[in-house]
C-alpha cells in the first residue's frame, strides 16, 4: 500500500522505537495519528513531524482503547507498537500486573484492529502492522509474560493475514531483536554486552516501512545469529533450549527485570 497520504494510527509513539517509526513514516509522507499516555509528549513529537497529531490514550484502560478509533476518524493503517517490558519471573507479578501487560501489548492491538478493519475492507485497502519481538520467536529467560504477548501478536497477525487474503488489506509483523540507543534496554539503563549484537531504532523504522510497502508477512530486525536461532527453535525446541542455556544471559536478564520493575 502507498504510505504517502495515508492516515496511520501509531501506538506507543513517544517511546524510542515509536519515535523512529513515526519519523520513518513521516519521511514517506504519512499523516501520523500518534498515541501515548501523555498529551504533552505527543504534541512535542508531532511538532517535529510534517503532518501529525497527538491523541492521548492509556491502552491499559479498556474504555480509552474503545474510544480511540472514533477519535482517530479515518485510519488507513495501524501500527501497534505499544508495549510494556513485562520482564521478570512469573511469580513476582500480581494478577493486576499480568492483566496490564496483556492489555497493552496484545489486547489493545486486537481490539483496535477489530474496530478499524470493517472500514478498511469496505474501502478495499489498508495495512496492519504489529511490532512483536524476537522474543515472539525465541523463548528467553525471565520473559515468560512478555514472550506470551509477543508470540500472541505473531499468531494473531498470521491468522488474520490468511483471513484477509484477497481483500487488499495487508498484515505484517515486525520482530526487533536487541536494540541499543532507544527502547526498553535504554529505558532501563542497561548497556548490552559486546557479545549481544544490537540494531538501532532507525532499523525498526525502516522495517515497518518495508513491511508495508512490500506487504511482507514478517520482517526480522536482528543479526544472522538470532535469525538462525529462530529457525532452530522452529525445527527443534529441545535443541533451541539447549543452545540458549549455554549463553551467559541469566545475570543480564535479572538486572533488566530489576531495572524495569517500575514499568509494570
Amino acid at each position: 500500500m502507498e504510505i504517502s497520504g495515508s492516515r496511520v494510527l501509531l501506538t506507543g509513539a513517544t517511546g524510542g522505537l515509536g519515535r523512529a517509526i513515526a519519523k520513518a513514516l513521516d519521511e514517506r509522507g504519512a499523516h501520523l495519528l500518534l498515541t501515548g499516555r501523555k498529551q504533552e509528549a505527543l504534541d512535542e513529537l508531532a511538532a517535529e513531524l510534517r503532518s501529525a497529531e497527538g491523541l492521548a490514550a492509556d491502552l491499559a484502560n479498556r474504555d480509552e482503547v474503545d474510544a480511540l478509533p472514533g477519535r482517530a476518524k479515518q485510519v488507513d493503517m495501524l501500527v501497534h507498537n505499544a508495549a510494556l517490558p513485562a520482564s521478570g519471573r512469573l511469580e513476582s507479578y500480581s494478577t493486576e500486573q499480568i492483566d496490564r501487560a496483556l492489555d497493552v501489548n496484545l489486547r489493545a492491538g486486537i481490539v483496535l484492529t477489530r474496530a478499524l478493519l470493517p472500514a478498511m475492507t469496505e474501502r478495499g485497502g489498508g495495512h496492519l502492522v504489529y511490532v512483536s519481538s524476537m522474543s515472539g520467536k525465541i523463548p528467553t529467560v525471565r520473559a515468560s509474560i512478555y514472550a506470551a504477548t509477543k508470540y500472541g501478536l505473531r499468531g494473531f497477525a498470521g491468522g488474520l493475514r490468511d483471513d484477509l487474503h484477497g481483500t487488499n488489506v495487508g498484515v505484517s509483523t515486525v520482530f526487533p531483536g536487541p536494540i541499543q540507543g532507544a527502547g526498553m534496554w535504554d529505558d532501563a539503563g542497561i548497556e548490552l554486552p559486546w557479545w549481544v549484537p544490537a540494531k538501532s531504532p532507525e532499523d525498526v523504522g525502516k522495517a515497518v516501512v518495508k513491511a508495508i510497502e512490500a506487504n511482507r508477512p514478517e520482517v526480522a530486525v536482528a543479526d544472522p545469529g538470532q535469525r538462525a536461532a529462530a529457525v532452530l527453535e522452529n525445527v527443534s525446541a529441545r535443541a533451541g533450549a539447549w543452545l540458549r542455556r549455554r549463553l551467559p544471559v541469566e545475570e543480564l536478564a535479572d538486572r533488566t527485570a530489576d531495572a524495569q520493575l517500575g514499568k509494570r
